[in-house]
């Protein structure tokens, strides 16, 4: 059995892994800025009689994560599979959103699982072993999604780093993964760090006509349990490929958007889909 740390389990993705590597006996540690958050993860680890151990860890304080690293390694004596899962999401144009929750999505979303990876790679290196799961998206594959542009930008980020990582870690024994979700239904939204509604934007009326896309891949979508089933099969399985998309819209958005460059690919995909339920995308001279 394997000690696995856990960024972001409050709920979502990170709250259904750590139940699912729980079940499989390993030692859990589930991890979130906020414990008292843990709540309905606890509880639903009593009523499946699981053991799962909850402690603070904040991907944006560099002390935090020492911190959780420092007693993982002292309560269990090693640390086998690190989830990357801790991430925010932001909406809205590139022109009206903020720099600093540009750079607070950045530094959720890509300098917080740097900081974990340098935490937890020198105990790797010296056991010879070891499996960084980083929780991406398909944004971090396809042409930038409109009116998600820093959300996809941070997970393209994530995706570079994860590459250049597999090959520098692979003589250690040491391999990486990403997990590339599509739509999943989860809270994502609650922890958006800029959510642009406002009605006087210039953009307001095409975002709202682009969200409709969203709202119907999010509105059919699976629970998060099947993307903490990919996560737990990337740990167990030495064959993994590096890139793991997850969900049957992944894998269509993948082909189709391939085929396509830039946010052309977008549209021919997002189009059809809106304009059934939205009308055709408004005009400049609507704005």
């Amino acid at each position: 059995m394997s000690v696995v740390l856990i960024t972001g389990c409050s709920s979502g993705f990170g709250l259904e892994t750590a139940l699912a590597f729980a079940r499989r006996g390993d030692t859990t540690v589930a991890t979130m800025r906020n414990i008292a958050k843990a709540d309905s993860l606890l509880k639903r680890a009593a009523d499946e009689g699981l053991t799962v151990h909850v402690e603070t860890l904040d991907v944006l304080d560099e002390k935090s994560i020492d911190n959780a690293v420092t007693k993982v390694l002292h309560d269990y004596g090693t640390i086998d599979v690190l989830v990357n899962n801790a991430g925010v999401g932001s909406r809205g144009p590139i022109e009206t959103q903020s720099i600093d929750n540009a750079m607070r999505l950045m530094d959720t979303n890509f300098w917080g699982p740097m900081r974990t990876i340098r935490a937890v790679l020198p105990t790797m290196r010296e056991q010879r072993s070891g499996a960084i799961i980083n929780v991406s998206s398909i944004s971090g594959r396809v042409p930038g999604t409109l009116y998600s542009g820093m959300y996809g930008a941070s997970k393209h980020a994530l995706n570079a780093l994860s590459e250049a990582l597999a090959g520098e870690v692979e003589p250690f024994s040491i391999r990486v993964v990403c997990i590339e979700p599509g739509f999943f239904a989860t809270d994502i939204m609650a922890n958006y760090v800029s959510l642009d509604e406002s009605s006087s934007s210039v953009y307001a009326e095409d975002e709202a006509w682009f969200q409709s896309f969203v709202n119907a891949g999010i509105g059919g979508a699976p629970g998060p349990d099947v993307v903490a089933r990919a996560i737990v099969s990337a740990a167990e399985d030495p064959t993994t490929a590096l890139h793991q998309p997850v969900g049957d819209d992944a894998t269509t958005y993948l082909d189709l958007l391939n085929q396509v460059d830039g946010y052309e690919g977008w549209m021919a995909v997002a189009e059809p889909i809106v304009e059934a339920s939205a009308g055709p995308r408004p005009t400049a001279e609507s704005k």
